[in-house]
């Protein structure tokens, strides 16, 4: 063979095995900037290292509201991803897309992939299963909302800084201590009126919050979160501001919320335990951790609290090759020591039991206290029909109607009665048109 055959056809071996070898690109839409942005591209990373098979390709598409929406629209136009991060309060709307999406449990079985739905937390796992226990979506990034608090504010105000208050009752006293003393110039604030002050409040009470089951038993809710508790508790937080006791962080999130509480400037501070790893890492004190409080003279003990974050989705309509790719990072994720390094850097609930035990086997919950605060709220006691989570269409509307409602108690223009029964008059509108669009 001359050289210019032999040159020929060495090029048209290596073609024929760049082409044998060629990696199927999987996107994964997802919600993530920041640190656990890089800390969720790192977890793709691991997988894509483990294999030359398939090639998972994170792609930030805004916060949850804006990636729900642009994958939504995205299916429309045939331009989905096979993957999509999804956050809880859009599990409703996920459950309606007909034809749109491609149920894990059924994903994983037409893959030959083992599957027991028994390996995750129980309240994770029954959160994003349908009424038949089948898992819908792969529980990835899932939290509970504590109570984080400044340690040497305590101290300086005469709190025990190692006892905490359990109730709100002796939250209340704590405040007026903390104010009296002149330890810090706000007792208390707090992200997410609508995760933490009403939706974990009504599981944490053990208060429906909707009938059929919070919304798990289909179409037909109607929201009941207007009692005399809840509205007693807007009325007090309300009262605390006026008392210079409580600083409202803003809607949604409570963007202004954890800067107070990292500066110094309020003691205490409600928020996701997702944030757990940036909350120490910016803090020039030290922090101690706690489960939320609760109203004795409703509940005592107290109920678990409901799970935020997201899950991934898979959509229907991508290539064939894609999908025992999808099943394959599925099942990596689930492995315990991915999942209790996700946990361990993130604050994100460890969402198996193995990645648990996995870490208490490693000493991490030892050596870092108060990080197994969120797990021991979670799963405290079995969860019932008003505390194993909520379901709805337009949740994402009716959240920002919570907080629209809110403000009107702070502005002193409603009571707390009066705003959450608006609350309850506009949410049930909003129920009726995703039912009249998804019915």
């Amino acid at each position: 063979m001359n050289k210019l055959a032999l040159l020929l056809s060495t090029a048209a071996t290596l073609g024929l095995s760049t082409a044998a070898h060629a990696q199927t690109e999987i996107a994964w839409w997802h919600a993530m900037s920041g640190e656990l942005g890089a800390k969720l591209e790192a977890v793709a990373q691991g997988f894509n290292d483990t294999q030359d098979e398939y090639r998972i390709t994170p792609v930030y598409k805004g916060n949850y509201g804006e990636t729900l929406t642009a994958a939504i629209a995205a299916f429309r136009a045939n331009e989905q991803p096979a993957i999509v991060q999804v956050y809880e309060v859009g599990t409703g709307t996920m459950m309606a897309a007909q034809g749109a999406v491609y149920p894990v449990h059924q994903l994983m079985t037409d893959q030959g992939k083992t599957w027991d739905p028994s390996i995750f937390i129980a309240p994770v796992v029954g959160y994003y299963s349908d009424p038949q226990g089948n898992i819908l979506s792969l529980p990835f990034n899932s939290s509970t909302p504590i109570m984080y608090y400044n340690k040497d504010i305590f101290e300086e105000a005469g709190l025990d800084p190692e006892d905490p208050p359990a109730t709100w009752e002796e939250m209340e006293a704590a405040f007026n201590q903390i104010k009296e003393s002149g330890a810090s110039d706000c007792a208390f604030t707090t992200a997410w009126i609508s995760w933490i002050h009403t939706e974990n409040f009504s599981a944490l009470h053990d208060l429906q919050y909707a009938t059929l089951e919070n919304g798990f038993g289909g179409l037909g809710t109607e929201f009941t979160m207007n009692n005399e508790h809840l509205a007693r508790h807007w009325d007090n937080l309300k009262r605390w501001q006026d008392e210079g006791l409580f600083r409202y962080g803003g809607p949604e999130g409570g963007p202004d919320a954890q800067p107070a509480f990292l500066s110094g400037e309020c003691a205490i501070f409600m928020n996701s335990s997702a944030g757990r790893a940036a909350v120490v890492a910016n803090a020039d004190f030290d922090v101690g951790f706690a489960p939320l409080p609760y109203y004795s003279d409703v509940i005592d003990p107290p109920m678990n609290s409901i799970i935020g974050g997201a899950t991934l989705w898979v959509l229907q309509g991508r290539p064939d090759a894609e999908y025992p790719g999808v099943a394959a990072f599925f099942e990596y994720l689930s492995q315990p020591e991915v999942q209790a390094d996700w946990h361990q850097d993130t604050g994100y609930l460890p969402i198996t039991n193995a990645a648990y035990e996995l870490g208490q086997e490693q000493g991490y919950y030892a050596e870092n206290p108060g990080s197994d605060v969120s797990i021991e709220q979670l799963t405290r006691v079995e969860p019932n029909e008003n505390s194993k989570g909520i379901r709805f269409g337009n949740y994402t509307q009716i959240r920002a109607i919570i907080d629209e409602e809110f403000e009107q108690v702070l502005s002193g223009a409603k009571t707390g009665q009066e705003a959450l029964d608006s609350l309850v008059q506009r949410g049930n509108d909003l129920l009726r048109e995703f039912e009249a669009a998804n019915g």
